[in-house]
């Protein structure tokens, strides 16, 4: 019997930084919501990151001590979330024992994912760890006491789904809002490239981990798109591809146009596993999986049957996302995947929900192009643009 899926919200703060410190967590259970456990504690005097992170591992080790297998740390620390979910590095070396310990706990669960959310909806963790800094402050313990009441009547955030982890995403960047243009040269350049026509996508197919070559149309498609992107920029550092045949030559054939930069393979940039799905119309997923497939549509936790959910998906390409920041800082990369990969980036970077994934339509050799700058600021240029075919 599989154990239970929870949510753990947590916080940190002091009062000054550093100054008088605490944190609160909370353990709920993903599919009702019910509070399972909560955690408070006042740690001295401290920074906010030390907060949030002894906040983290608190509600960690509330989950496992829940019996949790599977765990979504909700927390409006973007330098948590981020750090943990291996997108930024940890600079501060104090940071570096608390992030191990974390790290270690999560090595205890099957599947632990992040997410980002803003502050209110993070109340009862919020009030808890408030309520924690008081005590470390001197605050009279009534007064704590009180706030940590207040807590428990705080409604969950989103208990049941993940419905708006995606459309505060932007926001959780260290970039400031702002209308006032960015310079591009400072920023890495991911010029995004759905893998030209095969016969499974001409005939309506899923097509997933099968191994489906270019068709004749396909091939076609990549010669003019990389006309296309040579016209667009003036050099690339590098075409990186899915490990998937349809892209690796659409990757050459791109290359082949830009004067031959390196061709990458990075295997987290493969397609969704569709699994039992493979090679069907959505007609006859429709007639014959249709409870599965209406769960599937419901929630991007449900993977179709013996396939990969979108949230496993999107773990991976935030993965890759990270490792062409990291390898390729202020260059122009081209990258060539399939629908599922380019719309998680996509959705990602315009802080969408996941609705969205169900809702863009991504053509054969279609090109998306987005701008990330090193302080995790974004601008989507072009979604799907086709002009060249």
């Amino acid at each position: 019997m599989p154990g239970r899926r929870v949510v753990v919200e947590a916080d940190g703060g002091a009062r000054g930084n550093p100054g008088p410190a605490g944190f609160g967590a909370v353990v709920r259970d993903a599919a009702t919501g019910e509070v399972l456990a909560e955690r408070s504690e006042s740690i001295g005097v401290a920074t906010n990151n030390v907060a949030e992170y002894r906040g983290l591992i608190a509600g960690l080790e509330a989950a496992r001590e829940a019996g949790a297998s599977g765990v979504e740390v909700r927390m409006d620390s973007k330098l948590v979330v981020e750090q943990m979910a291996g997108r930024w590095q940890i600079k501060n070396p104090g940071l570096r024992p608390l992030a191990a310990q974390a790290a270690g706990l999560v090595r205890r669960f099957d599947t632990v994912t992040y997410t980002w959310i803003p502050r209110e909806r993070n109340r009862h963790a919020d009030a808890l760890a408030n309520a924690a800094m008081d005590l470390a402050a001197g605050v009279a313990p009534e007064v704590a006491r009180d706030s940590a009441a207040e807590a428990r009547a705080a409604p969950p955030a989103d208990p049941t789904g993940r419905a708006e982890a995606h459309e505060t995403a932007a926001q959780g960047s260290t970039a400031k809002s702002s209308w006032e243009p960015r310079p591009a040269r400072t920023a890495t350049r991911l010029l995004l490239l759905r893998h030209g026509e095969t016969e499974y996508t001409a005939q309506g197919r899923y097509s997933g981990r099968g191994d489906v070559p270019l068709s004749d149309r396909g091939l076609a498609q990549s010669g003019a798109t990389a006309r296309r992107v040579a016209g667009l920029v003036d050099s690339v550092a590098a075409v990186v591809s899915s490990p998937l045949s349809r892209c690796t030559t659409m990757a050459r054939i791109v290359a082949g146009g830009l004067g031959d930069p390196p061709v990458v393979v990075e295997p987290d940039l493969i397609e969704c596993d569709f699994g039992e799905w493979e090679g069907h119309t959505f007609a006859e997923v429709r007639e014959r999986w249709p409870t599965e497939l209406d769960a599937w549509l419901a929630s991007p936790e449900v993977a179709p049957p013996g396939g990969e959910s979108f949230v496993a998906v999107g773990a991976r390409v935030g993965r890759a996302v990270a490792k062409l920041l990291a390898g390729y800082p202020g260059e122009t990369v081209v990258v060539v995947s399939h629908v599922s990969p380019v719309k998680i980036a996509l959705r990602d970077a315009l802080a969408a929900t996941d609705a969205f994934l169900h809702r863009l339509y991504l053509d054969p050799a279609g090109l998306s192009i987005m701008d990330i700058w090193p302080d995790g600021g974004m601008a989507v240029r072009t979604v799907n643009d086709t002009a060249h075919l």
